[in-house]
């Protein structure tokens, strides 16, 4: 009877786990013990997700991680089945909206500001569907951030679309402005541990991009990329 009921709750949890990641299966060595505290764990961050009733129009299993917040949540889009780990802050102060897209995962102690400058708002930050980001990644939105569709990213990922301005040395760099072009990051791509990603940078589709790597310049599609600064290493599309 205990086995039944084991590989039932197994199965039900399995199904709930297919809606945000639908091959999603258990390895053979999971037990009944790990299956009782995931599924604990998850329910209270479902309950946790109640709380955004207040603030967005009808969220959709929306997972929620201890102290996570929410600055200017007027202006912030969320999905469905989207997961906000521990310690999570989003602001969406800015001239378009911080959208998450649907079953988009975002790891603990990230940052997701759009503006951090009340006199000179910044553009917008869109995050596609089924986006998974790793812990401690801050992302701007100065002169607009995408990231494309079904992106997988490791710890430490930081986007800056904005650069301060220099070319004075008769004035403080602070008191110079900055410029703007934005960051395209585009789908299918796998973006490593600890990488920069600067402003004006356009990374094509179906990228990867090596840990560590800075990325200053644009990469092609299908690109290999990485560096400091980072350069493509070779195309995943092999010569035939």
């Amino acid at each position: 009877m205990k086995f039944l009921k084991y590989k039932f709750m197994k199965r039900i949890i399995e199904k709930l786990i297919q809606f945000r990641n639908p091959v999603f299966k258990f390895d053979s060595n999971v037990s009944s013990y790990v299956l009782l505290i995931l599924f604990c764990d998850k329910a209270i961050s479902v309950l946790r997700g109640l709380k955004i009733l207040l603030y967005f129009k009808r969220p959709k299993l929306l997972m929620l991680g201890r102290s996570v917040r929410f600055m200017y949540a007027q202006n912030i889009v969320i999905g469905k089945f989207v997961k906000l780990d521990d310690g999570v802050y989003l602001s969406g102060l800015g001239k378009g909206k911080l959208t998450l897209a649907n079953n988009v995962s975002i790891g603990a102690y990230s940052r997701i500001i759009v503006s951090t400058s009340l006199n000179n708002i910044g553009e917008y930050i869109h995050i596609g569907n089924n986006v998974g980001i790793g812990e401690f990644a801050y992302l701007g939105g100065g002169g607009g951030l995408e990231i494309g569709d079904d992106c997988i990213i490791g710890q430490y990922l930081s986007c800056h679309p904005e650069n301060h301005n220099y070319d004075s040395v008769d004035t403080l760099i602070r008191h110079q402005g900055v410029s703007r072009q934005g960051i395209v990051i585009g789908k299918n791509c796998w973006i490593g541990s600890k990488v920069t990603i600067l402003d004006g940078v356009h990374i094509g589709n179906n990228c990867v991009i090596a840990a560590g790597a800075v990325v200053t310049k644009s990469v092609p599609d299908n690109s290999v990329v990485g560096g400091v600064p980072a350069r493509v290493l070779k195309s995943r599309i092999s010569d035939k």
